[in-house]
């Protein structure tokens, strides 16, 4: 390895489904010399999208590293997924890099996924480079993509180079104050855009410029450019056609020259201590000091086991290292560092602070560890990336009997890879239910289940998980009576139920007094009602938010037993229940809904005619609007397919659970009817 730190550039290659990331990724790699000749997305030839699934369907479906040498600047590239469902595997690479790349393709504009980066890497403070590719396709007008950014982002997105000759050419900006025709502006023009821009950071040169009329040079503007774009007073736009090359060179000089080291962007926010105690600590790319180093990827390979990827934030690693994850009392010898090139696995002596490096077989390796050399680092962490909550839902089941365990296993292994996949056993419903972005994103996962696992499942949509509570106060008694011959079975229970506000959950009250039931006896009877609570009483759904208070009863000397007080409590409280007006309750979800503002008119009335409550609509830049509403979350199955109707395939929801309400009357009685057969059945 013969780069230092002050030499390495780390950029997220990100923005929307076919912008033409991964192929400006080629584009890239060969302008440096890294590749011999630019591989292709169709053909499945490119280093970044290696992944059979990746090839198959000719879209990026999780992040890739490729790195390249160019000027004495060695560039690491993150190349991203930018289809919606995999948003996630997008955003958890930021913590990774000083620069967030936004490709944009020229001839679509700003789409959903180019906001959602734009904005999230200017939360996490990175430096923001928007690159419009495609530019000398048919019909496109360059000056109105940069317009529309300029209107969405702010007057801070200037151009550093600018088209030619109908996209078929790129001309600087930056290095240069004049030069040859362009397609609009000039470069005199955006030169000025850019020293006015820049100055305003740094007194010395403003008035070196403004008024003593000296001309600044690129060198002395190296420094303020830096501070501008750490702190967002300048988002440089670059113009590019991937597929020609035109605009490639220009695009190597910005990232060599001009794009921050790891010692010149703004280090990602690092903690010591848990919840109100924690304190942020300073981290420095010291090459000397104590290793923290962050994974951000996580990937098991069949063959390769699992490989955690991680930036170096601090300290050197070497192959003899001895790293502690998180909290871990037990450290790990790093054996073989690993440069990762696509899909190569390149071994190297060390990795210096801001590089970027793997490790294979650690099983004890995740996402969102921290690694270190010291006790002293042990409750150190990194403050997690905002990744959306999956809420996208299947119901699954092994297809043959037997595999249950093995599916499990492959389940937890996709989860691992995937922090916007979850699994969850939903005890209400008896159901092993799989969630995801969208129905694209758990497609792909059941794919892999199936070709990598060897493992095939059925599934359905989930079932929505109702509950039942009580309206009013009532009182319930039975007495549980029972002769065998034997010894005989007598309990005999009185008690009242009330209602508990929303969320409360299970109460339950000992009031018993002058032992009429034995204090031994007592949980028995608390192990009958909770019973009936799982079990439910008008839809077989489980009961909350209720408080029972079990006040008198009678027992036997000799009959009285555990299993008699049990059945007693049980009797008892579904006699209350009944009287206590019972009701039906479904989750309610607070839904997101991000579109063109053109199709606010119809998600709106579609969320009404699903029983919803619109709290708040949003203008946002780029012609896009949001709609904040409550749904209950029965009205919301394939909601991904109708929304992509009424919105032409760019409009995007997320969801959260909200709380319960009570069903309509006619829900209920459609509720309790199916649930009767089901009774009748047992």
């Amino acid at each position: 390895m013969s780069y230092s730190t002050e030499n390495i550039r780390n950029i997220a290659i990100t923005g929307h489904s076919g912008s033409g990331k991964t192929t400006l990724v080629e584009a890239l790699l060969q302008g440096a010399g890294a590749i011999n000749q630019k591989g292709s997305v169709a053909r499945g030839t490119t280093v970044c999208d290696f992944d059979p699934q990746e090839k198959t369907h000719q879209h990026s479906l999780d992040s890739a590293i490729a790195s390249l040498d160019y000027q004495g600047s060695h560039v690491n590239l993150i190349d991203t997924p930018g289809y919606p469902d995999f948003i996630g595997r997008a955003l958890s690479v930021l913590p990774a890099v000083e620069t967030c790349a936004v490709v944009v393709n020229a001839q679509s504009g700003i789409e959903m996924v180019t906001g959602r980066i734009m904005e999230s890497a200017g939360e996490r403070g990175l430096d923001r480079l928007v690159i419009v590719n495609k530019i000398d396709a048919d019909g496109v007008d360059p000056e109105t993509v940069l317009q529309q950014l300029r209107e969405a982002y702010g007057s801070e997105c200037l151009p550093l180079n600018l088209p030619a000759a109908g996209g078929t050419e790129v001309v600087d900006c930056f290095f240069q104050s004049e030069g040859k025709e362009t397609d609009f502006l000039s470069v005199a023009e955006a030169h000025v855009n850019i020293v006015d821009q820049v100055v305003e950071l740094d007194e010395e040169l403003m008035e070196q410029y403004l008024e003593q009329g000296e001309d600044i040079k690129p060198e002395q503007l190296h420094e303020p450019f830096e501070q501008a774009l750490r702190e967002g007073h300048f988002i440089p736009v670059c113009f590019v056609s991937a597929e020609t090359g035109a605009g490639v060179p220009q695009l190597l000089e910005v990232l060599a020259r001009l794009m921050p080291n790891p010692g010149e962007g703004n280090p990602p926010p690092v903690f010591r201590g848990e919840g109100d105690a924690a304190e942020e600590i300073e981290i420095r790319p010291d090459p000397g000091g104590h290793v923290i180093a962050h994974v951000f990827k996580v990937n098991i390979d069949p063959f390769v086991g699992k490989l955690g990827v991680f930036r170096i934030h601090q300290g050197t690693v070497t192959r003899d290292s001895q790293l502690y994850i998180g909290d871990g009392r037990k450290p790990f010898k790093v054996g073989h560092l690993l440069k990762l090139q696509g899909r190569e696995h390149n071994e190297i002596d060390r990795g210096v602070p801001g590089d970027i490096c793997a490790v294979a077989k650690i099983d004890e390796i995740h996402f969102n560890a921290l690694l270190h050399d010291s006790h002293d680092e042990d409750q150190v962490y990194l403050q997690s990336i905002d990744i959306p909550a999956p809420m996208y839902g299947l119901a699954i089941q092994a297809k043959s009997r037997g595999d249950e365990q093995k599916i499990s296993d492959a389940l937890h292994k996709l989860g691992a890879e995937d922090q916007s996949f979850l699994v969850e056993h939903n005890a209400a419903t008896n159901e092993t239910v799989i969630r995801g972005l969208g129905e694209f994103h758990l497609r792909i996962m059941l794919e892999k289940l199936k070709d990598r696992h060897n493992v095939e499942v059925t599934t359905r949509p989930p079932k929505i998980a109702y509950k039942e509570t009580i309206t009013a106060n009532a009182e319930g008694h039975h007495r549980h009576k029972k002769q065998t011959g034997g010894a005989g079975q007598f309990g005999e229970v009185f008690l009242r139920v009330e209602p508990l506000p929303r969320g409360s959950g299970f109460e339950f009250v000992d009031a018993v007094v002058g032992g009429v039931i034995p204090k031994p006896l007592i949980p028995a009877v608390e192990k009958g009602i909770k019973q009936a609570l799982e079990s439910g009483f008008l839809s077989g759904n489980p009961m909350q938010d209720i408080r029972v208070t079990v006040y008198d009863g009678k027992h036997h000397p000799v009959d009285s037993k555990e299993v008699a007080f049990i059945a007693a409590g049980k009797k008892a409280f579904l006699d209350a229940f009944h009287k206590a007006r019972p009701v039906v309750l479904e989750p309610i979800v607070d839904i997101d809904v991000t579109a063109p503002s053109g199709a606010m008119g119809d998600i709106n009335a579609d969320i009404s005619g699903k029983r919803g409550r619109i709290s708040n609509t949003l203008a946002l830049a780029g012609g896009m609007s949001t709609i904040t509403a409550s749904v209950p979350l029965s009205e919301l199955d394939n909601y991904q397919s109708q929304l992509k109707s009424m919105t032409g395939g760019a409009g995007s929801y997320s969801l959260s659970f909200s709380h319960y309400d009570p069903v309509p009357a006619k829900t209920q009685k459609e509720l309790i009817a199916a649930h009767k057969p089901k009774e009748e059945e047992d």
